[in-house]
């Protein structure tokens, strides 16, 4: 849940908004230690990404990443690094989510295009050297 306008630490909104194709007009985060959730906008206050991530146990971080994208209907997401996890469109826009052990990050996005939420996966886990 967003608690506060403000940066997201491991995503800038210029990267955003050319990894989501929108402009980005207000960031909101999350009170969640020690990393936010960050909520991006677009135009009209609509929600056009927003970005999870979880470290703790592991079965927690499968949890959390099956719930986002379940095995059941999702394809199968990888990235290098051992993250695994699932990516699919939905009603809304689409999802991109992987796990490594105790750490999980979830991108949803208002685009139909799961590549726009693993570009955002992608640099998330590197900026915050997970």
């Amino acid at each position: 849940m967003a608690a506060a306008t403000g940066q997201c630490p491991y995503l800038s909104s210029d990267f955003v908004a050319d990894a989501n194709g929108e402009k980005v007009t207000k960031v909101m985060i999350s009170a969640d230690q020690p990393h936010p959730a960050c909520f991006f906008y677009s135009f009209g206050n609509d929600k056009q990404l927003t970005v999870q991530v979880y470290v703790g146990s592991a079965g927690a971080a499968t949890a959390l990443v099956n719930k986002a994208a379940p095995i059941e209907t999702s394809d199968k997401a990888d990235l290098p690094g051992g993250w695994s996890g699932g990516s699919e469109a939905t009603a809304t826009g689409a999802v991109f989510a992987v796990s490594k052990g105790g750490s999980a990050v979830v991108a949803v996005t208002d685009q139909k295009q799961t590549i726009k939420a693993k570009q955002v996966v992608k640099q998330a886990i590197a900026a915050l050297g997970l």
